[in-house]
């Protein structure tokens, strides 16, 4: 009788725990969750790449690879016996339908803005009595995020909860690209970062709002 072939998600899995068996890869064998921490950084801006030049071959290649980092970080924490891979899948499953009660339920959202402010009401009902509870709308947002998308991700909440205010419009895309590019310039033929110079001075914004909103100075919401 023929064997009976493994799905492809089952043979990966096989395989990762194959490479960290006693007999098997020394390098993969001596990796934890620290040491690998920042491949999945990686990973995901090839992948970005690769979507950007429209290169199928190379995104499947880089989902991958992407996917790789999750399999190799739930065989580690399978040894220690804190979760698999199963549990990884069941818990994103769960977290889409939990968070799409307009989909999965009986809700009803108008349109896109409020599918977003359903999820993040949802969001703050689950961590509420937690120890990842998020007593600031500027909780969650990574501290590790480039610098630049940080900014903007602690510009968007602040704007949002009337922390801050609309901000300048007008211009163009590309002249924004270029103002963007002579600050960079600026700070290099300072002999200063611009990502570090931008990251502090996203800190130092981050703290202001949070004093801010906990002293309940929010304006209109925009």
């Amino acid at each position: 009788m023929a064997r009976k072939k493994k799905q492809p998600i089952e043979e990966l899995r096989t395989v990762m725990t194959r490479l960290r068996a006693p007999d098997g890869c020394p390098w993969d064998q001596e990796q934890d969750h620290q040491s690998i921490r920042l491949n999945a950084v990686e990973e995901v801006y090839e992948l970005v790449d690769a979507i950007e030049a429209g290169d199928d071959g190379e995104m499947l290649e880089e989902l991958g690879d992407l996917l790789l980092q999750v399999v190799f970080h739930a065989q580690m924490a399978d040894e220690r016996g804190a979760f698999d891979f199963d549990d990884i899948a069941q818990t994103i499953t769960d977290k889409l339908i939990r968070r799409h009660p307009h989909v999965f339920g009986d809700a009803k959202v108008k349109d896109v803005n409020g599918v977003w402010d359903q999820w993040d009401a949802i969001k703050q009902r689950e961590k509420a009595g937690t120890a990842n509870e998020r007593e600031s709308v500027f909780d969650g947002i990574p501290r590790h995020l480039p610098a630049l998308m940080r900014a903007h991700e602690v510009a968007k909440k602040g704007r949002k909860h009337g922390l801050l205010p609309k901000g300048r419009r007008g211009g163009t895309k590309r002249a924004l690209g270029e103002e963007l590019f002579r600050l960079a310039q600026n700070a290099q033929a300072n002999g200063w970062q611009a990502e570090a110079l931008l990251r502090a001075e996203t800190e130092r914004r981050d703290k202001a709002l949070r004093k801010k909103e906990k002293a309940g100075q929010r304006g209109k919401r925009s």
